[in-house]
């Protein structure tokens, strides 16, 4: 017999309804019965969710840290703190991501992750990594250090994917660059996901890019040109391409900060759920309780502000990254975006799962699928954290 868990006495949230006082069996790590009578079988170990929210566990695809460290860090322990950190506000999967650095940084963050992955029984699941940058706009580098954005180098990259291409999950950049449309096919070639991101392309630039591979806009709005002049002329931009575009996906930090509420009212209403990934984009002051902080590694990182929920430049001249965790993210969508909470769910889950090619093992409640599941109430307050069939955080 394998290893059984059941948890009875919740509310399960599926894409599309919810069943009320259900039950779910799991086994080996994997969901083996949902139902909505009482399941007879015997388990090990039954968990009682009284009564809250039994919801598919929480899928971030892109967040550089939290609980004081950041992955630029570069050491196995910083990894998992922030694994650590985020499972205790719903997260079960992540996608680590980098920010722009030398070809030797990436490469020594790429080999981390390697030690880390295989490391992490007490944290959220790694999925892949995020390289963000850093072949990037400088006029769109937002907090992006100017000293490492540069042009995509076909030699470079080739070489990091060499070495490193299985576990490269996404690879954002911005497609108007030079080579940047050979660098999308190189990606997608290598099924890695290409990414809109820190870019002042127009629409003819977002339309060639699309074709080639690029599919997923980064933090939407953020670093990101919208309608410009060219010779006194307008065009339409990243911003209004990719509304345009109906096959694209978006990822949008929804901690109310980035994003108020009538920008996120309007790009759900336009993109809908099932073309919206929520993201934290959270950098290592998530989950702490500071008024100052560090944007990058310790040894070469910016020095930061944190206030009203988000990090500054010390100038105040832009956000630094957000301080979010994903229960922040569906607590804003419902409470200040007025958006339901099951499609808010599915912008947490099943949508973020799919747009890493993850949705047949992860990001709903269904038989087959890894048994990753969060328990919150009402107020999306985090009761217990289950990953692989596994309670690994439970607040009582």
């Amino acid at each position: 017999m394998g290893k059984k868990l059941k948890i009875i006495n919740g509310n399960i949230v599926l894409p599309h309804r919810i069943i009320y006082d259900g039950c779910v069996l799991i086994e080996d790590g994997i969901i083996k019965e949902v139902s909505e009578k009482k399941i007879s079988t015997k388990a090990g170990v039954t968990l009682d969710a009284t009564g809250n929210y039994i919801s598919p566990g929480f899928i971030d695809i892109h967040i550089h840290g939290g609980g004081g460290s950041d992955f630029m860090d570069g050491t196995v322990k910083d990894f998992l703190t922030i694994a650590e950190t985020h499972l205790q506000h719903g997260t079960t999967s992540m996608v680590p991501t980098t920010l722009t650095a030398e070809k030797e940084d990436l490469l020594e963050i790429l080999s981390v992750y390697r030690h880390a992955h295989t490391q992490n029984k007490s944290g959220a699941q790694f999925l892949g990594m995020h390289i963000e940058g850093p072949y990037f706009a400088l006029s769109q580098k937002g907090a992006q250090d100017a000293r490492y954005i540069r042009k995509p180098d076909k030699k470079e990259y080739q070489d990091i994917i060499q070495k490193y291409g299985d576990i490269i999950a996404r690879w954002s950049a911005a497609p108007e660059l030079e080579g940047a449309i050979e660098f999308g096919r190189y990606l997608s070639s290598k099924n890695i996901l290409p990414a809109l991101a820190h870019t002042d392309a127009i629409y003819e630039d977002v339309v060639k890019a699309f074709e080639n591979g690029y599919s997923l806009a980064t933090h939407f709005y953020s670093a990101m040109s919208g309608v410009t002049r060219r010779n006194a002329y307008r065009y339409a931009g990243v911003i209004e391409s990719v509304y345009l575009i109906d096959a694209i996906d978006v990822e949008i930090i929804a901690d109310g900060v980035h994003l108020p509420a009538p920008l996120l009212q309007l790009i759900y209403k336009i993109k809908g759920p099932d073309r919206i990934a929520l993201i934290t984009d959270a950098m290592r002051a998530a989950g702490e309780q500071t008024s100052k902080s560090i944007l990058g590694s310790r040894k070469n990182g910016m020095k930061v502000l944190v206030e009203d929920g988000v990090a500054k430049l010390p100038d105040r001249s832009s956000f630094a990254g957000s301080v979010a965790t994903t229960d922040r993210l569906v607590r804003t969508m419902i409470k200040t975006a007025g958006i339901p909470l099951i499609e808010s769910i599915r912008m947490m889950t099943l949508t973020p799962a799919r747009i890493m090619k993850r949705q047949n093992q992860k990001g709903s409640i269904a038989v087959g699928k890894d048994a990753d599941i969060v328990i919150f109430d009402e107020e999306i307050n985090i009761q217990s954290s289950i990953v692989g069939g596994e309670i690994l955080y439970n607040k009582v």
